[in-house]
């Protein structure tokens, strides 16, 4: 869900949300305390974070040095110098990063040809302001702490600029959750959703990083939500989220139990799996149902990356149905993410929003921590291991900042 086409379309999103002036969080409404240092380094050949603690001079970062849909194949760590933020710019050291099923697609190149190998990878992050340039310091100052979706997060430390940024009350990777996968089901379910309630919804990979929101969202609306998942346990996560049906596929027919106790069919299907399941999607739509795609990651790790569906009856089958199927990609909304984070950071901060992170501590090897085990944490979530979003702990909390 990205290359410099999603780069581009995020960079136009969070020009819109970039954060308020120093003093008060535009989204969590959170005032901090009242402090004010300006770094400007455009002289400056070190840094300087927050208490004074000096930056190194190299860092690690992953970078696409072959385009493959085999992401160990196509990535390499490297160790590389600390980058320099510009003018507008931000030096956030990372904590947390985000795995999405998309960094599969931009290591095999598949969202612009024309970028070639080597470029950086990793799509969000979440850390701490340890430099920034002088007109960037209007707005932040050296210990903010900010999330921000844009390109090369997978890194120990990255140039964000400001309008990409996000600020939040803490660095916990439950925020981080929200810049991708909430949002997407946000705005997806509230645009192309067109929610009633009453109405059935169906969520794909419903305990995954985004089906997780997608069901809570369709819940919140009154609807009544059925959710895919491949474990008894996902299932009971999945009722404790809201879902009115969890159905492990794994231990059920999703097909015949779907037949049998929604002969109707449903309204909605928030969709993120494609081929098969795309095909008992569209069969299982009621007459005006909506069928959203999220993604088809059943087929980014194949060489073409999009698997196969019965295409040939589409149209008749939406056609008799009055059905539709409905294309989401984040970044063609950028009007809607302000709101729809400030919404989500509002109701998180109530406790009326779970946010679930799978930091791999059941995983075989163990918590994903380092950059070293992004390679770890994309074949778990390929492996259908995660249970909600799948996040690595780039580095643990700094000893000199009291903030964290």
């Amino acid at each position: 869900m990205s290359g410099s086409l999603f780069v581009r379309n995020s960079r136009r999103a969070f020009s819109v949300i970039g954060g308020g002036r120093r003093g008060t969080d535009a989204l969590s409404g959170v005032h901090p305390v009242a402090r004010r240092f300006i770094i400007d380094l455009s002289y400056s050949a070190h840094f300087m974070d927050f208490k004074g603690s000096s930056i190194p001079s190299s860092m690690k970062k992953l970078v696409v040095t072959k385009l493959s849909p085999n992401f160990r194949e196509a990535v390499s760590l490297q160790t590389v110098p600390v980058p320099t933020p510009g003018d507008g710019d931000l030096l956030v050291r990372n904590r947390f990063v985000g795995i999405n099923a998309s960094d599969v697609n931009y290591s095999a190149g598949r969202y612009d040809p024309s970028v070639k190998p080597p470029f950086d990878v990793g799509f969000e992050g979440i850390g701490e302001v340890v430099g920034l340039g002088l007109s960037a310091s209007s707005r932040y100052t050296v210990g903010d702490t900010v999330a921000y979706f844009g390109s090369g997060a997978f890194a120990e430390y990255t140039v964000v600029p400001t309008k990409e940024s996000v600020p939040v009350p803490s660095v916990k990777p439950e925020f981080l959750t929200l810049l991708v996968s909430g949002a997407t089901a946000y705005i997806a379910l509230k645009r192309l959703g067109d929610l009633a309630k009453g109405e059935t919804v169906l969520v794909t990979a419903a305990a995954g990083g985004t089906g997780q929101f997608a069901v809570q969202f369709a819940k919140q609306a009154g609807c009544h939500v059925v959710g895919t998942c491949s474990s008894t346990e996902k299932a009971g996560f999945l009722k404790t989220v809201g879902c009115d049906r969890p159905i492990n596929y794994t231990s059920e027919d999703l097909a015949k139990t779907l037949r049998k106790e929604y002969p109707r069919g449903v309204d909605v299907v928030y969709e993120s799996v494609g081929g098969s399941v795309f095909d008992l999607a569209v069969n299982s739509l009621a007459n005006k149902g909506r069928l959203i795609v999220i993604g088809f990651i059943s087929g980014y790790q194949t060489a073409s990356g999009i698997p196969s569906v019965r295409g040939g009856t589409l149209p008749v089958k939406l056609l008799q149905k009055s059905a539709s199927v409905r294309g989401f990609f984040l970044p063609h909304f950028p009007s809607d993410y302000r709101e729809a984070l400030g919404s989500m950071m509002q109701m998180f901060a109530k406790g009326k929003l779970v946010c679930e992170v799978d930091c791999g501590d059941l995983a075989q090897e163990g918590r994903f921590v380092g950059l070293e085990s992004v390679f770890r944490a994309v074949d778990y979530m390929y492996a259908g291991k995660n249970l909600g979003k799948v996040v690595v702990e780039v580095a643990p909390p700094s000893v000199s900042n009291s903030k964290l």
